[in-house]
């Protein structure tokens, strides 16, 4: 990535677990700006590079999305399907991370070509542990195309 902070994209409307996710990670080996939105379609603007995020300088392709499920304005399932149809995006990996463990929405998650599913461990150690490995896995050692 030739040096550059590797940029991800946390779309999650809950403060607190914005929060604790752009700290741990903030505090992983590997230099990364995080870019956090709180709902879908703010979201979408800033992918689809319309409204306040045309100019790509203010938009800059994310290397990963995190998505939480439950968006204001437009859910998470309809960002996934949206990002995963359009050419220009679908190579970035989507990450979903939420609290829904229902059946129906790790489904519709696959079916709409997610990444990964993750469901947020309760406990800060738990869940400081899982942002880690995700950080390890996504960031270090997954090869990625250029987007």
């Amino acid at each position: 990535m030739s040096g550059e902070p590797i940029l991800v994209l946390l779309i999650e409307d809950n403060s607190d677990h914005a929060e604790l996710v752009m700290r741990t990670i903030k505090n992983h080996r590997i230099p990364t700006r995080i870019q956090h939105l709180s709902d879908g379609e703010i979201a979408l603007d800033y992918l689809l590079r319309r409204n306040t995020f045309s100019d790509p300088e203010k938009s800059p392709r994310p290397h990963m999305v995190l998505l939480d499920l439950r968006l204001p304005r437009v859910d998470g399932l309809e960002v996934l399907r949206i990002v995963k149809e359009d050419v220009d995006l679908r190579q970035i990996p989507v990450v979903i991370l939420t609290t829904s463990e229902a059946e129906r929405d790790v489904q519709a998650a696959y079916d709409n070509h997610v990444n990964s599913y993750l469901v947020k461990p309760a406990g800060f150690e738990e869940f400081s542990s899982m942002m880690n490995d995700l950080g390890t896995y996504w960031l270090q050692w997954n090869k990625q195309a250029r987007v």
